[in-house]
């Protein structure tokens, strides 16, 4: 079935300015570009969509998702699909789920994600199996999942047998499809990894022909001496490094964005980029702001059960000036003592048990099975502003949340990373142009992880594509009130199949496991 787009201004990827034309698709591929208005006898037989007014755009590619944890239960994608994205990138941040070894301790890892999992798979082509999805999904295989498949949540250096076994279900990975490895060292048990284990890792990767995508080991004060780490250990295996979200953190630190940028632009021997979302609030697991060998062994609850432990583990909370309890904001956490805390600060909340900011940590995790997500008002928006002016930046939003609605107070970002880029930061700030804006969207996520036929509007790619009013495109999601979808994305295909649909969801899953 032929279907034409027509009447509008088509931004290609490639960056340059959108221009009048008529995109033309057959099956799952795009047939043609042709320039201007075309002829009736052009579109004859074709279902034709009117693009006037709008932009024709290569669907969005969201090159860092942590939505391997509930694609399986939210397949529709509602939030994705309502700003543009056709493929999400998985696994980030170290976690992916699979492989599966020593099931309880990943699910421990993971229950921050909320995610609904039935873990009745043991590996990548198992999980896979289970997927079927209204967008593409790319899948990554994080360090966090292969040391605990390997040893567990020990707080220690892996043995030789250990590394090897690491680096054999990497290869795993990659042979059932993976497209990248990725680290989250900030997160237990990858905190617990040595440079010299990341680099042997990143070095099996490279082999594998894998992006290596990494949250550093520090965004704050250490921010530079983590970058170096990175680019170390890319260098070293002949990797493809990807920054992960890349930030300062920490009012201290505010303005050191530049600084790294600064850094990164001084290397040219690796093959290197970096992505970032267009918020100045982080959201992550309440147990990073806890000492890392408080959660070794997995042992968290029973440590705050033990008196000693739990005063040595308050004592450190005390001790870090990181912690800002008014800027961390409780997002969600399973049923318990403080489920009506979504929404409220980590200094709201202690003021209300007349308690300090540690106790107040300890008691929420204590009472939650340490399955609480928060979201950290941390950033400052000139350094936010200054990475995504970087043209060698690339969009992405870090979420995972793909319901239309639920509850808690989740980030803005699972609802309006994309449109917020294209609106605020493109059209009302000029802060970088509109083809630049798709471009980081598209054809430079699509570079990073050697999609050649993804990411730009041409005859033969894959017919992901995204028409969108430029005038409208906007985020509406706030830390206040999170649940709602962003406007102004009229129109998404994905593989030449209409999902969305005059804004509304069509309800066709032809998504597909990207390999």
């Amino acid at each position: 079935m032929r279907i034409a787009l027509t009447g509008g201004l088509i931004a290609d990827g490639t960056g340059a300015d959108p221009v009048p034309g008529t995109v033309l698709i057959d099956d799952d591929r795009i047939s043609g570009v042709l320039p201007g208005a075309v002829s009736e006898d052009v579109l004859a037989g074709a279902e034709v969509i009117d693009a006037t007014g709008n932009i024709v755009a290569p669907g969005f590619i969201d090159l860092h998702s942590h939505a391997d944890f509930s694609l399986g239960s939210t397949p529709a994608a509602e939030t994705q699909l309502a700003q543009g994205v056709t493929t999400l990138v998985t696994g980030n941040c170290g976690w992916s789920p699979f492989p599966v070894s020593d099931l309880e301790t990943l699910r421990a890892g993971t229950a921050f994600l909320d995610s609904r999992l039935d873990w009745s798979w043991t590996d990548l082509t198992g999980f896979a199996a289970t997927l079927e999805p209204a967008v593409n999904v790319a899948l990554q295989v994080g360090h966090c999942t292969l040391r605990i498949a390997a040893m567990g949540s020990a707080q220690r250096r892996p043995t030789p047998a250990e590394l090897r076994r690491m680096q054999d279900l990497l290869r795993t990975a990659a042979d059932q499809g993976a497209v990248g490895f990725s680290t989250g060292l900030i997160y237990a048990p990858g905190a617990y990894a040595s440079p010299e284990e990341v680099a042997a890792l990143v070095a099996t990767a490279a082999e594998c022909g894998l992006l290596y995508s990494t949250h550093i080991r520090n965004e704050g004060a250490g921010l530079l001496a983590a970058l170096d780490e990175a680019i170390t250990a890319a260098r070293a295996g002949g990797a493809r490094l990807e920054i992960s979200h890349l930030k300062a953190v920490g009012k201290a630190n505010h303005g050191l964005a530049a600084a790294a940028l600064e850094q990164l632009g001084t290397v040219d021997d690796v093959d290197l980029g970096w992505d970032a979302y267009p918020y100045t609030a982080t959201s992550t697991t309440l147990t990073t702001r806890l000492p890392t060998w408080a959660l070794a062994g997995g042992a968290l609850l029973d440590r705050l059960g033990d008196s000693a432990e739990r005063a040595r583990i308050a004592s450190a909370l005390r001790a870090d000036t990181l912690l800002s309890p008014d800027s961390v904001v409780i997002a969600s956490l399973p049923p318990g003592r403080y489920q009506d805390s979504r929404g409220l600060s980590l200094a709201e909340i202690a003021r209300a048990d007349g308690v300090d900011a540690a106790e107040i940590v300890l008691r929420i995790l204590e009472n939650h099975e340490a399955a609480v997500s928060v979201v950290n008002h941390a950033m400052r928006e000139e350094d936010v502003a200054a990475v995504l002016e970087d043209p060698r930046t690339a969009v992405a939003s870090d979420g995972w949340i793909l319901a239309a609605s639920g509850p808690g107070h989740p980030h803005p970002r699972n609802f309006g990373t994309f449109p917020r880029v294209l609106g605020r930061y493109a059209r009302d700030l000029g802060v970088l142009s509109l083809g630049d804006a798709v471009r980081r969207m598209t054809a430079l996520p699509a570079s990073r992880l050697g999609f050649a036929d993804r990411g730009v509007i041409k005859a033969g790619a894959i017919a992901d594509v995204v028409v969108f009013d430029p005038g409208r495109v906007a985020d509406r999601s706030t830390y206040a009130d999170p649940w709602q979808l962003s406007v102004g994305v009229e129109h998404v295909l994905v593989a030449g199949q209409r999902v969305l649909t005059d804004g509304v969801p069509t309800g066709l899953r032809p998504g597909r496991v990207i390999a």
